[in-house]
């Protein structure tokens, strides 16, 4: 019967390897958390320049109406007095 012995060196170098990947593990946890707040931050980010940008888009529509009625109305004007 044969019984595998670890030397204190070996067992050392075993107990390096697994704290390091556990502050290995520990680091990509961290920076997967702060990826996703960065994403969550753009996303709403995105949301409301969206939003910005329809309302935007909605008052230009309105004001190129207003100036559309306008022109119309000039050359109604015009017409009338040929």
């Amino acid at each position: 019967m044969s019984t595998s012995t670890i030397s204190v060196d070996e067992f050392q170098a075993l107990e390096q390897k697994v704290l390091r990947a556990v502050e290995i593990v520990k680091r990509e946890r961290e920076a997967r958390a702060a990826a996703e707040a960065e994403v969550a931050s753009l996303r709403q980010q995105l949301t409301a320049q969206q939003s910005s940008t329809e309302s935007e888009l909605n008052a230009l529509t309105k004001e190129r109406e207003v100036v559309r009625q306008r022109v119309e109305k000039m050359l109604q004007q015009m017409d009338e007095l040929l």
